[in-house]
């Protein structure tokens, strides 16, 4: 995709160039870091019907830095080699500013999943597979897939059987994909954890008393309006957490068929319902038709949330951009040259390549469990929750005080498997956030936080090929 003189690609070597510069680097192991190490296109027939296609898909594999490399399938009419190859770029860094020991990858099948039934998109998810699994590109400690744009667990779960059909009997197989349903060897939490990621990025963000002081802007997420545009996994979960935990206020939406609009505030949740039930989220009670689907991205609002697809901010909208804080919860939403204008006005982006990293942090979290064949919390939980009961039955003892049922049970309960998992994910996201504003606070030279995001991820890539003797 373009927009202006620049692609996706082109937009995220430019981000990489421009950070570069704010390292000590060696110049031969920047250029190892930026190119991507292997990138395999291939075309198969599938038989649709009465008539076979021929699918155009991609595999790339950015850096190998860290085995296995990991990252998202995608599927959609508007894949190509070049937006792969710039996906696969970003899950690097991704992968190094959260401290995940993977490589960057990512694929991509070219096809509108809406136009194929479950049985159809079957046929094509299996033999996409196949062609991964007969060139190596797939495995526990090769290649880790995902879910990402039109594709989800059930798409995982058909890669899983795929892959243990030609790998039978491989002890650690289902650690060859992430994403899967719970019930197939998959993670609570799972579903939630990129919009949930961004909620804890965007609440740490919003925690700096000195940063929001010069946006205009109390602390603390509470009270904040907000503008989301896409409504899919990542914008539905962003938008519930944000107003379920962070008091926040949703006053826009943006989707495919439209964007809305209402002062009061949208219930994310009742709007998600609406749209399952009526297609669309135009006409929803109490909100007003904005002029198109980019209308909403022009709001006045505190916080602007991105959560469609890559370059939807672009020199031709940038200088209408009226939000104080953008969270880049999609991939390369804003072009390198719109940023440069989103920057000029004053406006915090907190970059893509951060902020969604709660996908990959848990997939993370789901690889581990796989590997070491047991859910988290399964040898902890009773004893623990026995500790703390009778911690608090001591405690009642020695007081004289009572505590109802209820009550106890709340205090005294040991962690279940989501609970860690959201607990390892906030910590992330925290420990992620505070590392990127140091070197943005440190060098004075850094003017944007996606820029200092970059250089934490170069200076990590870095230290891994230096540590392996390939450059001294």
């Amino acid at each position: 995709m373009k927009v202006g003189d620049i692609s996706f690609y082109e937009s995220v070597q430019k981000n990489f160039d421009k950070a570069a510069g704010h390292t000590d680097l060696h110049k031969g192991l920047l250029e190892q870091i930026k190119v991507c190490n292997s990138v395999y296109s291939m075309r198969f027939p599938v038989k649709i019907g009465n008539e076979y296609q021929t699918i155009e898909a991609y595999r790339v594999q950015h850096s190998h830095h860290r085995l296995p490399t990991k990252g998202g399938i995608r599927y959609s009419i508007h894949v190509n080699q070049e937006e792969v190859m710039a996906l696969a770029s970003l899950m690097t860094y991704k992968c190094a500013i959260v401290d995940v020991p993977f490589g960057g990858a990512k694929g991509g099948v070219k096809i509108s999943p809406r136009k194929y039934t479950s049985g159809q998109l079957e046929k094509i998810t299996r033999r996409y597979a196949a062609e991964l699994i007969r060139k190596n590109f797939i495995g526990p400690g090769i290649d880790v897939p995902a879910p990402d744009y039109g594709t989800g667990s059930r798409e995982m779960a058909w890669i899983l059987d795929t892959y243990l059909s030609f790998n039978h009997g491989e002890i650690d197989g289902a650690a060859c994909v992430t994403g899967k349903p719970v019930d197939q060897n998959g993670i609570r939490g799972r579903e939630e954890a990129t919009g949930r990621g961004v909620y804890y990025g965007l609440r740490e963000a919003c925690n700096f008393k000195d940063d929001m002081a010069k946006l205009g802007l109390s602390t603390g997420m509470a009270g904040k309006t907000m503008v989301i545009q896409g409504l899919g996994n990542v914008g539905a979960f962003t938008g519930t957490i944000c107003q379920d935990e962070g008091d926040v206020k949703v006053i826009g939406v943006a989707e495919y068929e439209g964007s809305i609009y209402s002062e009061k505030g949208i219930d994310i949740a009742g709007l998600v319902k609406y749209r399952k039930e009526t297609g669309s989220i135009l006409g929803f009670p109490g909100t007003k038709t904005l002029k198109d689907r980019t209308s909403a991205l022009e709001l006045e609002c505190d916080i602007l949330v991105p959560a469609a697809l890559e370059s939807q901010i672009h020199i031709g909208n940038a200088a209408k951009i009226k939000a104080k804080i953008i969270g880049e919860a999609a991939n390369g939403p804003i072009t390198a040259d719109a940023e440069e204008i989103l920057l000029q006005k004053g406006i915090l982006v907190v970059p893509d390549m951060y902020l969604n990293a709660g996908g990959v942090t848990v997939s993370y979290f789901e690889w581990l469990k796989n590997l070491i064949h047991m859910r988290f919390g399964r040898m902890e939980k009773r004893f623990n929750q026995q500790t703390y009961d009778n911690i608090v039955q001591l405690v009642l003892n020695m007081t004289g005080k009572k505590l109802g049922d209820r009550e106890k049970a709340l205090v005294a309960r040991g962690a279940d498997e989501i609970d860690l998992v959201r607990s390892g994910l906030e910590e992330t996201m925290i420990t992620a956030y505070q590392q990127i504003r140091e070197i943005y606070k440190r060098k004075k030279k850094i003017q944007d936080m996606r820029t200092a995001a970059f250089v934490s991820a170069l200076n990590k890539v870095a230290n891994d090929y230096i540590s392996r003797g390939i450059f001294p």
